[in-house]
């Protein structure tokens, strides 16, 4: 007689007693096999798990009564019921609305097909996988978890999303600003670390006059209190010799990337276009940059991503295209774009002619001028990674001049009550306050 199938699926990110509890009423009605969700189907519908799927895999593996673990990898459980055929699937009871409700309504109707049936068990009181989740990120990460992180994303997701940083403030908005769009938990994926925003928080122009020792100093700052990876922007990466040691410091803290861009000479912001005089570097000099980049660096993890600057210049499609075929063969983790256009169809084209290329690597863009075209565009277009560079500080100073402004007017603070936040709710932000 053939032996019932009990089939579990789970993330496994945080393995607690509500996992035992499911495992051992499912051992009561057949063969335990656990569908152990991807990186790519969690990803799907919340947060990257901490635990890479080698190491869920392990620690599953090993459980008692688990007879064997097969990936599931997407959050629908279908394609993996019709494959195993199982006579059981067993779950909490607790996915009877929310962003689960479709795919338990989905598993009913597979299972009929061949008689099978749904075991629900009752949620476990007490337990949370997200309050397991928020405890781990209090305790903190490590320089080489947070390093593998960005890699690990660009990996399981179709496109991320960064956000700038200038303090430690906006560090922690980044890592825990969370909002629900059609069932789904939409939320930052990393941190850029913008010179424009570094310099312009310290009221000096962006022309590289804060220094690397400077930046540091933000990036412990934010290395504190978040978990989330950074991309570092690394302006034109100065001297060869100097970025050895730039490359080596920022790996060594576990940032993810640096992204250097090809121009030479006194830095000036991009989205000044020609109005300034910028020069580009050429490409062989700047291939040589990329080499020497990749090769001070010690991990596999670490990414040196290039920068191209032909559109902001006016040096067209043709030329961006040439300078990403060569920065790639010089050894480039990923391709930077820019354009400071408010149309995008020249960024369209280069994506374009750039998913033509037969060698590709992750294509990021920084939308601050296009910033019409929405991420799913960008998605299908092959874009890998959106950069918000500088929004949470622009946010910030109209209020914060408002603020002032009304304190002036009114001769005291009780109007500015309005339109600031409470105090306990600043307390609130910082952990280890209260």
């Amino acid at each position: 007689m053939k032996k019932k199938i009990s089939y579990v699926a789970m993330s496994a990110d945080l393995i607690h007693p509500g996992h035992l509890n499911i495992i051992n009423h499912a051992r009561r009605y057949g063969e335990v096999i656990i569908g152990l969700l991807s990186d790519k189907a969690i990803a799907s519908y919340k947060r990257v798990p901490i635990m890479d799927f080698k190491d869920r895999f392990a620690v599953v593996s090993s459980l008692k009564h688990v007879s064997r673990v097969v990936v599931q990898d997407t959050h629908d459980y279908v394609k993996n019921l019709k494959k195993y055929k199982p006579d059981f699937v067993v779950h909490g009871d607790d996915w009877k609305a929310g962003v689960q409700k479709e795919v338990r309504s989905r598993v009913i109707k597979e299972l009929k097909k061949w008689n099978g049936k749904l075991i629900e068990i009752p949620y476990t009181q007490g337990i949370s996988s997200t309050k397991l989740s928020n405890a781990v990120k209090e305790i903190g990460t490590t320089p080489d978890i947070r390093r593998k992180s960005l890699q690990r994303l660009l990996s399981c997701k179709n496109l991320i999303r960064f956000l700038d940083i200038h303090n430690g403030l906006s560090g922690l908005i980044i890592e825990n600003t969370k909002v629900k769009v059609r069932n789904k938990i939409e939320e930052f994926d990393g941190m850029w670390a913008s010179s424009l925003t570094s310099s312009t928080s310290k009221g000096k122009p962006d022309i590289e006059a804060v220094d690397f020792t400077d930046r540091l100093n933000l990036l412990n700052e934010v290395l504190e209190v978040t978990t989330k990876p950074i991309i570092y922007d690394g302006d034109t990466g100065g001297k060869e010799e100097h970025l050895v040691f730039t490359v080596k410091t920022l790996e060594r803290l576990g940032i993810s990337a640096i992204i250097i861009e090809d121009k030479i000479g006194l830095k000036k912001n991009s989205l000044l276009g020609n109005n300034v005089f910028q020069q580009q570097d050429s490409i062989k000099n700047f291939s040589k940059k990329i080499h020497t980049a990749k090769k001070s660096k010690t991990t596999e993890e670490f990414m040196i991503i290039a920068r191209i600057e032909s559109l902001i210049l006016g040096k067209g499609l043709k030329d961006a295209i040439n300078r990403a075929k060569s920065y790639i063969n010089s050894g480039a983790d990923g391709i930077m774009i820019h354009s400071n256009k408010e149309e995008f169809q020249e960024i369209i084209s280069f994506c374009k002619m750039y998913n033509n290329l037969k060698e590709k690597k992750p294509l990021v863009v920084v939308p601050t001028s296009f910033n019409k075209i929405k991420e799913d565009h960008l998605k299908k277009l092959g874009v890998n990674v959106v950069i918000y560079a500088n929004h949470l500080l622009r946010s910030t100073y109209p209020s914060m001049v408002n603020t002032a402004k009304t304190i002036l007017k009114n001769q005291r603070s009780y109007e500015a009550n309005k339109v600031i936040l409470p105090i306990r709710d600043l307390l609130k932000l910082v952990p280890g306050t209260e």
